[in-house]
């Protein structure tokens, strides 16, 4: 193997992995063997005992390498010095995949996130697509909620079921699927979910919780579609959107 492919090979290696932290949060990946696991990060300040002892217990039967920090350490690997609880794990996520791979693919129905923030509805999103008729998401790094205990939570295990496809932007995506249907959810479109033809690559967009779609991505798409709304409702939840488009007749 060259030097450029074993240095390609290493990149997509640690683009894999996501970082949680909290105590029950790190039993509970431990516990999950069908979780790769690269390293655990653990404060030399942390007491051996409770749930410490058992994170400790759990790594060792499962051979995975311990790195102790000072506790200012811990807090840059973890990201949230107020929750980590002293621990943090860095997760080998299979399903967490560049969006670049999308062009390649020959058919698929994938949701695109454009500035969605709160942790619940990303959870709540991943939950619905994981269980409807989604192939995956494709989840910016920027301005958008990170993979976190608070989204593992929301998502109810389902997490690693689905293919999460990350970028910078959505524009460094969407402008290179030239043959694919993009619809950007609007409550001011006029053209309905339950019109909308079918399609062997379609990309359904969901805007921010308060502003929806930015103009910006909304120039990168063909088409914008509504949810029909009755006695006056104005629009629905990002998520509860999400499952909608999740469980439409593919």
């Amino acid at each position: 193997m060259n030097d450029s492919q074993e240095y390609l090979d290493k990149k997509a290696y640690f683009e894999k992995i996501i970082t949680l932290y909290g105590r029950n949060v790190v039993i509970e990946v431990l516990q999950d063997e069908s979780v790769g696991v690269h390293k655990l990060h653990m404060s030399n300040s942390n007491q051996t005992d409770g749930a410490v002892k058992t994170i400790l217990s759990l790594a060792k039967k499962r051979d995975i390498e311990v790195i102790y920090h000072d506790k200012n350490a811990l807090s840059r690997i973890s990201k949230n010095a107020k929750q980590d609880q002293g621990v943090a794990i860095d997760i080998i996520s299979n399903s967490y995949q560049n969006a670049k791979s999308i062009k390649d693919m020959d058919s698929f129905r994938l949701l695109a996130l454009d500035g969605i923030q709160n942790p619940q509805n990303l959870g709540m999103i991943i939950r619905s697509c994981a269980a409807g008729n989604v192939d995956g998401i494709i989840l910016p790094k920027k301005s958008s909620a990170k993979i976190s205990p608070l989204v593992i939570k929301a998502s109810a295990g389902t997490l690693f079921k689905l293919p999460i496809y990350y970028c910078n932007t959505l524009d460094d995506v969407l402008p290179n699927l030239k043959d694919t249907k993009i619809y950007a959810l609007s409550s001011h479109a006029n053209n309905s979910i339950y019109n909308v033809s079918k399609s062997d690559k379609s990309i359904y967009v969901l805007g921010n919780e308060s502003d929806g779609v930015s103009p910006e991505v909304e120039k990168l798409c063909n088409d914008s579609i509504s949810i029909p709304m009755n006695r006056g409702v104005e629009s629905l939840n990002v998520a509860v959107t999400a499952s909608l488009i999740a469980f439409m007749k593919s």
